[in-house]
Protein backbone atom coordinates (compact mmCIF):
# COMPACT_ATOMS: atom_id res chain seq x y z
CA UNK A 1 0.00 0.00 0.00
CA UNK A 2 1.45 3.30 -1.22
CA UNK A 3 1.99 6.24 1.63
CA UNK A 4 -0.70 8.68 2.64
CA UNK A 5 1.57 11.57 1.20
CA UNK A 6 -1.44 14.21 2.62
CA UNK A 7 -0.82 12.43 5.73
CA UNK A 8 2.75 13.07 5.99
CA UNK A 9 2.74 16.51 4.62
CA UNK A 10 0.51 17.37 7.66
CA UNK A 11 3.11 15.25 10.23
CA UNK A 12 6.10 17.18 8.35
CA UNK A 13 4.57 20.60 8.20
CA UNK A 14 1.36 21.36 10.69
CA UNK A 15 0.81 18.62 13.13
CA UNK A 16 1.17 20.46 16.63
CA UNK A 17 1.13 23.82 15.54
CA UNK A 18 -0.92 26.25 17.37
CA UNK A 19 -4.06 27.25 16.25
CA UNK A 20 -3.63 30.43 13.14
CA UNK A 21 0.07 29.93 13.63
CA UNK A 22 2.31 30.71 10.64
CA UNK A 23 3.87 27.94 9.26
CA UNK A 24 6.45 27.06 6.06
CA UNK A 25 4.91 27.59 2.77
CA UNK A 26 5.59 24.14 0.69
CA UNK A 27 3.01 22.45 -1.89
CA UNK A 28 2.43 18.85 -2.53
CA UNK A 29 1.08 17.08 -5.61
CA UNK A 30 -2.22 14.95 -4.20
CA UNK A 31 -3.51 13.46 -7.56
CA UNK A 32 -3.60 14.37 -10.95
CA UNK A 33 -7.25 14.97 -12.44
CA UNK A 34 -8.79 12.69 -15.13
CA UNK A 35 -9.15 13.68 -18.52
CA UNK A 36 -12.92 13.87 -17.96
CA UNK A 37 -12.31 16.30 -14.97
CA UNK A 38 -9.69 18.62 -16.45
CA UNK A 39 -12.14 18.96 -19.69
CA UNK A 40 -15.01 19.80 -17.72
CA UNK A 41 -12.38 22.82 -15.65
CA UNK A 42 -11.53 23.58 -18.83
CA UNK A 43 -7.78 23.26 -17.87
CA UNK A 44 -4.98 23.28 -20.80
CA UNK A 45 -3.14 19.91 -22.22
CA UNK A 46 -0.80 18.99 -18.95
CA UNK A 47 -2.11 20.95 -16.13
CA UNK A 48 -3.87 18.21 -14.77
CA UNK A 49 -2.07 18.01 -11.11
CA UNK A 50 -3.73 19.20 -7.94
CA UNK A 51 -1.48 20.47 -5.66
CA UNK A 52 -2.48 21.43 -1.52
CA UNK A 53 -0.35 24.06 0.19
CA UNK A 54 0.55 24.35 3.75
CA UNK A 55 -1.99 27.34 4.26
CA UNK A 56 -5.18 25.48 3.09
CA UNK A 57 -3.92 22.48 5.48
CA UNK A 58 -3.69 24.59 7.91
CA UNK A 59 -6.84 26.53 7.76
CA UNK A 60 -8.05 22.91 7.80
CA UNK A 61 -6.37 21.80 10.48
CA UNK A 62 -7.59 25.01 12.48
CA UNK A 63 -11.10 24.33 11.45
CA UNK A 64 -12.63 21.08 10.58
CA UNK A 65 -13.35 18.54 13.60
CA UNK A 66 -10.26 16.09 14.41
CA UNK A 67 -12.53 12.71 13.07
CA UNK A 68 -13.54 15.01 9.63
CA UNK A 69 -9.98 16.48 9.31
CA UNK A 70 -8.84 12.94 9.49
CA UNK A 71 -11.44 11.87 7.15
CA UNK A 72 -10.37 14.72 4.85
CA UNK A 73 -6.80 13.97 4.62
CA UNK A 74 -7.00 10.36 4.29
CA UNK A 75 -9.53 10.99 0.94
CA UNK A 76 -8.54 13.60 -0.18
CA UNK A 77 -6.93 12.09 -3.58
CA UNK A 78 -9.91 9.65 -3.88
CA UNK A 79 -12.38 12.94 -3.67
CA UNK A 80 -10.46 15.33 -6.25
CA UNK A 81 -9.34 12.37 -8.33
CA UNK A 82 -12.60 10.29 -8.80
CA UNK A 83 -15.72 13.18 -7.98
CA UNK A 84 -19.17 11.89 -8.67
CA UNK A 85 -20.45 15.69 -9.57
CA UNK A 86 -19.01 18.70 -10.44
CA UNK A 87 -20.31 22.29 -9.70
CA UNK A 88 -19.61 26.09 -10.54
CA UNK A 89 -18.69 27.55 -6.90
CA UNK A 90 -21.43 30.18 -5.62
CA UNK A 91 -19.78 33.92 -6.19
CA UNK A 92 -17.96 35.42 -3.49
CA UNK A 93 -16.36 31.78 -2.26
CA UNK A 94 -12.83 30.46 -2.15
CA UNK A 95 -12.33 28.42 -5.28
CA UNK A 96 -14.15 28.30 -8.76
CA UNK A 97 -15.19 24.57 -8.44
CA UNK A 98 -16.50 22.42 -6.36
CA UNK A 99 -16.29 18.32 -6.77
CA UNK A 100 -18.07 16.21 -5.03
CA UNK A 101 -16.67 13.25 -3.81
CA UNK A 102 -17.43 10.32 -1.31
CA UNK A 103 -14.87 8.83 1.28
CA UNK A 104 -15.66 5.97 3.54
CA UNK A 105 -19.71 6.17 2.30
CA UNK A 106 -19.87 9.62 3.39
CA UNK A 107 -19.72 12.79 0.59
CA UNK A 108 -17.24 15.52 0.87
CA UNK A 109 -16.78 18.88 -0.99
CA UNK A 110 -13.32 19.79 -2.15
CA UNK A 111 -13.34 23.25 -3.74
CA UNK A 112 -10.06 23.85 -6.14
CA UNK A 113 -8.93 27.23 -7.00
CA UNK A 114 -7.63 27.44 -10.54
CA UNK A 115 -5.26 30.37 -11.24
CA UNK A 116 -1.60 31.62 -13.14
CA UNK A 117 1.02 31.20 -10.71
CA UNK A 118 4.71 32.60 -10.76
CA UNK A 119 6.80 30.16 -8.96
CA UNK A 120 8.55 31.54 -6.14
CA UNK A 121 11.65 30.41 -4.87
CA UNK A 122 10.75 30.01 -1.13
CA UNK A 123 8.13 27.19 -2.25
CA UNK A 124 9.42 24.12 -1.39
CA UNK A 125 8.07 21.04 -3.43
CA UNK A 126 7.00 18.62 -0.42
CA UNK A 127 9.71 15.25 -0.91
CA UNK A 128 9.51 12.00 0.35
CA UNK A 129 12.01 9.44 -0.27
CA UNK A 130 11.55 7.18 -2.90
CA UNK A 131 8.21 8.82 -4.05
CA UNK A 132 8.12 10.51 -7.43
CA UNK A 133 8.04 14.28 -7.03
CA UNK A 134 6.86 16.55 -9.70
CA UNK A 135 9.28 18.88 -10.52
CA UNK A 136 8.23 19.66 -13.69
CA UNK A 137 6.96 23.01 -12.69
CA UNK A 138 8.33 26.37 -14.39
CA UNK A 139 8.31 30.03 -14.10
CA UNK A 140 4.62 30.87 -14.93
CA UNK A 141 2.07 27.95 -15.00
CA UNK A 142 -2.01 27.23 -13.99
CA UNK A 143 -1.93 25.82 -10.69
CA UNK A 144 -4.94 23.85 -9.78
CA UNK A 145 -5.09 24.07 -5.72
CA UNK A 146 -7.09 22.82 -3.18
CA UNK A 147 -9.15 25.67 -1.98
CA UNK A 148 -10.44 24.06 1.09
CA UNK A 149 -12.26 20.81 2.06
CA UNK A 150 -15.29 20.22 4.00
CA UNK A 151 -18.03 16.99 4.56
CA UNK A 152 -21.58 17.76 3.45
CA UNK A 153 -24.14 19.14 6.24
CA UNK A 154 -26.30 20.62 4.17
CA UNK A 155 -27.82 19.85 0.67
CA UNK A 156 -28.80 23.22 0.34
CA UNK A 157 -25.47 24.53 -0.14
CA UNK A 158 -24.70 22.56 -3.78
CA UNK A 159 -28.56 23.62 -4.64
CA UNK A 160 -27.30 27.35 -4.93
CA UNK A 161 -24.16 25.75 -7.15
CA UNK A 162 -24.35 25.17 -11.10
CA UNK A 163 -23.93 21.69 -11.68
CA UNK A 164 -21.06 21.31 -14.86
CA UNK A 165 -21.29 17.47 -14.83
CA UNK A 166 -22.24 14.44 -13.10
CA UNK A 167 -21.00 10.60 -13.54
CA UNK A 168 -24.95 9.63 -12.82
CA UNK A 169 -25.36 9.01 -16.52
CA UNK A 170 -22.05 7.92 -17.53
CA UNK A 171 -19.54 5.11 -16.61
CA UNK A 172 -18.13 5.45 -13.40
CA UNK A 173 -15.09 3.27 -13.96
CA UNK A 174 -11.77 4.60 -14.48
CA UNK A 175 -11.17 3.84 -17.50
CA UNK A 176 -13.81 5.57 -18.91
CA UNK A 177 -12.71 8.51 -16.88
CA UNK A 178 -9.65 8.68 -18.43
CA UNK A 179 -9.97 7.93 -22.13
CA UNK A 180 -9.08 10.71 -24.20
CA UNK A 181 -12.61 10.64 -26.29
CA UNK A 182 -15.25 13.08 -25.93
CA UNK A 183 -17.57 12.91 -22.93
CA UNK A 184 -21.47 13.06 -23.31
CA UNK A 185 -21.39 14.68 -19.71
CA UNK A 186 -18.92 17.47 -20.98
CA UNK A 187 -20.57 21.22 -20.74
CA UNK A 188 -21.37 21.92 -24.04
Amino acid sequence: MQPNLVRQFFEKYIDGTAEKSLVPGAMLRVCNLTNVVAQVLGLPEGTHTVHLTTRALKHLYDKKPAEEFSCIIDGLDQITRYPSHIYANKAGKRGEHCLVGEYNGVAYICALEIREAVIAEEVELFKVDSIEIDESITAVTVRVCVATAFRIRDEKYLSKCTLLWSREDGNPHRSALDAPEESTNAPQ
